[in-house]
């Protein structure tokens, strides 16, 4: 275990070299590139990617590297750095900050570290597989209240990832919730593992999107999964079940496959 604790050193050290070129470019007078799956990109986004990629080939040459905007590299070494420089770009180009860089380390396949980092309210989420999960370096844990779904608000970054048979999926779950809240990215489920909240449910996301969410929640006592339940590794599809406990992700997972 010793060896995943140097590791998570490293995860937070590469979110500390992000925060201030977060924050420098945050309410800046930023240009917005439009990626071609329409997802948007800044500068910041492609320099923190770039400074700290360029750190982990420093220290550790043989690791893969797993990033929103360059190139993968080396994804069948044993441990592979998954990056998301600026999850939630739209909300940092709207001068919102629920957006996070994202820093998790998977070995061989599955996730074993996960760093939330929002720089601008200088709030850090980290779990690590089997030692915890800490919020700016106290021990967090889920909200251990139990509410039926009825009494229960789903978070989601937008509807419009929900597509096909997922979109009915979600129209039978939202009828099921007590209401649904829109937008947010990783910081939802950062407040899932602090206690805040109690669900998110979402479909569509990329790697690098989710890697880092799951330990922080996992190691705080939630359930992060698919919607088959399955826990996730880097070849997950890309749906989400993010809850406070496993009698919520029972209910839900439950009413998305009917």
């Amino acid at each position: 275990m010793s060896h995943l604790l140097h590791y998570k050193a490293f995860a937070e050290h590469l979110a500390d070299l992000a925060r201030p070129i977060a924050k420098r470019y945050f309410r800046s007078d930023l240009t917005v590139i439009d990626k071609p799956d329409a997802t948007p990109v800044t500068l910041a986004d492609m320099e923190i990617e770039t400074r700290l990629r360029e750190e982990i080939a420093r220290e550790y040459p043989t690791h893969g590297i797993l990033g929103e905007e360059h190139d993968s590299v080396n994804l069948s070494a044993e441990w592979v750095w998954v990056l998301d420089p600026i999850d939630g770009t739209k909300a940092f180009t709207c001068g919102k900050p629920q957006f996070g860089t994202l820093v998790a380390l998977a070995h061989h396949g599955t996730p074993v570290i996960g760093v939330i980092d929002q720089p601008i309210t200088d709030e850090r989420w980290v779990g690590v597989k089997g030692l915890g999960a800490a919020f700016n370096g106290a021990p967090m844990c889920v909200n251990a209240k139990r509410k039926p779904l009825s009494e229960t608000i789903v978070l989601v970054t937008t509807p419009e990832q929900f597509t096909g048979e997922g979109a009915a999926a979600f129209a039978r779950l939202k009828a099921a919730c007590k209401g649904v809240y829109y937008g947010g990215d990783c910081y939802n489920y950062a407040l899932i593992a602090s206690g805040h909240v109690d669900l998110v449910v979402e479909m569509g996301l990329k790697t690098v999107d989710f890697a880092a969410l799951v330990n922080p929640i996992v190691e705080a006592g939630g359930v992060a999964c698919d919607w088959a339940g399955r826990s996730l590794t880097l070849e997950s599809d890309g749906t989400i079940v993010a809850a406070s406990n496993q009698a919520l992700a029972d209910d839900v997972l439950r009413i998305l496959n009917q």
